[in-house]
């Protein structure tokens, strides 16, 4: 059977979605994803995967898509990001059968994705861009999508846009920032960019930016003419938004981690999520922020919730009659509601900044900072400066790390052979050697399970000992014993 196209796909397969829960790396994960969908949500991705890792790991593969089938989590779109046209394809054939698209990831702004060298720093390489969709669409049995952030120019959006169509984008996300965007800059999206996609391409559009609450969506495919809206932070705070509701966040808290229970993830998540739902509430109660930021176990995580569910409802109980929110929140901090993003002169007021200068930069002038002045520094920053007054940030001053032979990867310091660990395993076995460096001993392991096999040889038949005389014939099977 073809593979449904545009319009068709949007329809069929991904069932005419609106409400989208956006790619979060870390934070949309199964268990979330299921509350989601409970709660209105109509299509969810999954958190954007490193298509390199995800081709070479199968522990990242059953950990992030291989896990426990759910047949409840559909439509679902595998997101990955990627650089390279046969490495993307690789991966992606190995997700195609647990997904309805896959999802090329062409919108991260943060420094992680510069140095990698994928998200929105490869908006500017159409030729590589154009390569990766159109060798995917030739590959895949599924449709491929693109999310992307916008230009500071419309008509060069559009051409963007209409670039990623040609090569075989069959739906498109569009965030309405620019890559310089984000943290205390994100600032407002444009709706102007997205309308002006939408009326240029004929495949379906998301719209991505401005999402705290159902009518923002409503007002966004009002005023954009767009299929469907994708919300991430605002999903992220009130997992209900799509069904108009703002519900007490212990409802959600307690109902998230029950589906933890039968879903496992890792610890991190669960107290992300958990930090972004009471955030408000953390703020009264900075105890149990302290508290839910040590927890070791999901046990722990319970409890805390637990404890912030009895303070909120003793408050509620000592309420006066007529009293308002505080701190200028729409609702009482323990309602689900959004988190409005300070810019950068209201978040230097609360490190108690002043000055234009020190206003402008903001918590993060970060991850181009130069040493100096501690009070430039985020306050991660600030306590490892605490920890160590000679650190430095200045970025020309960290070492620059030697590429692994192999892959391209930061290669261990140590290692014999320049490889990273994973490149260094694979050669260490396939030679029989040892990498003290990494840790990997073949050639020892393997040297004593043949003195092993020697001396139980000896024990068993006292006349070899007696000529002198010790067989090592069996090496391959002695190897397979020092492997294991």
């Amino acid at each position: 059977m073809p593979k449904l196209r545009g319009e068709a796909f949007w329809r069929e397969t991904l069932r005419s979605a609106h409400y989208v829960v956006a790619p979060m790396v870390d934070q949309s994960e199964l268990a979330w994803r299921l509350l989601s969908r409970r709660h209105g949500a109509q299509l969810c991705y999954t958190p954007m995967l490193h298509a390199q890792v995800f081709l070479r790991d199968a522990n990242y593969r059953r950990e992030n898509l291989y896990g426990e089938a759910c047949p409840e989590d559909r439509p679902l779109i595998v997101q990955f990001c990627a650089n390279d046209p046969e490495v993307f394809v690789q991966a992606a054939l190995l997700a195609q059968d647990y997904c309805d698209a896959i999802d090329l990831n062409l919108g991260c702004p943060q420094m992680i994705a510069k140095r990698g060298h994928y998200g929105a720093f490869l908006q500017e390489e159409w030729d590589l861009l154009q390569r990766m969709i159109l060798l995917a669409n030739e590959k895949l049995s599924v449709p491929i999508t693109c999310k992307i952030r916008v230009f500071p120019e419309i008509d060069k959006t559009v051409k963007y846009a209409q670039m990623l169509e040609k090569a075989g984008c069959q739906l498109l996300t569009v965030h309405g920032r620019t890559k310089e965007q984000k943290g205390p800059l994100a600032g407002v999206a444009s709706w102007e960019h997205i309308q002006a996609v939408r009326k240029a391409v004929s495949i379906p559009v998301f719209a991505n930016g401005n999402i705290q609450c159902l009518s923002d969506v409503e007002e966004c495919i009002r005023k954009t003419g767009v299929h469907g809206v994708m919300s991430a932070e605002g999903n992220l705070h009130n997992p209900a938004l799509f069904e108009g509701r703002n519900p007490l966040v212990w409802e959600m808290a307690e109902e998230y981690l029950e589906i933890v229970q039968k879903y496992p993830c890792p610890l991190s998540y669960v107290r992300a999520h958990l930090f972004k739902l009471w955030h408000h509430t953390l703020q009264v109660y900075q105890q149990l922020r302290e508290e839910l930021a040590k927890v070791k176990t999901l046990e722990g995580i319970v409890d805390v919730n637990r404890e912030l569910k009895l303070r909120c409802q003793e408050e509620i109980a000592n309420q006066k009659e007529g009293e308002k929110p505080k701190e200028g929140l729409p609702f009482f901090h323990w309602i689900c509601q959004p988190y409005i993003r300070p810019g950068p002169k209201e978040r230097c007021k609360e490190n108690g900044a002043s000055g234009t200068e020190k206003g402008l930069r903001g918590k993060r002038a970060l991850e181009e900072e130069e040493d100096g002045n501690s009070e430039l520094l985020s306050k991660n920053k600030q306590k490892k400066k605490l920890r160590n007054p000679n650190k430095s940030f200045d970025p020309s001053l960290k070492p620059k790390y030697a590429k692994c032979d192999q892959c391209g990867n930061p290669k261990g310091n140590k290692c014999v052979f320049n490889m990273c660990r994973g490149c260094c395993k694979k050669r260490a076995f396939k030679e029989t050697a040892d990498c003290p460096g990494h840790g990997l001993l073949f050639k020892t392991k393997y040297e004593k399970s043949l003195s092993w096999q020697s001396s139980q040889r000896v024990i068993q038949n006292p006349e070899i000992s007696r000529r002198g005389d010790v067989d090592v014939g069996e090496t391959a099977v002695l190897k397979e014993a020092g492997d294991s």
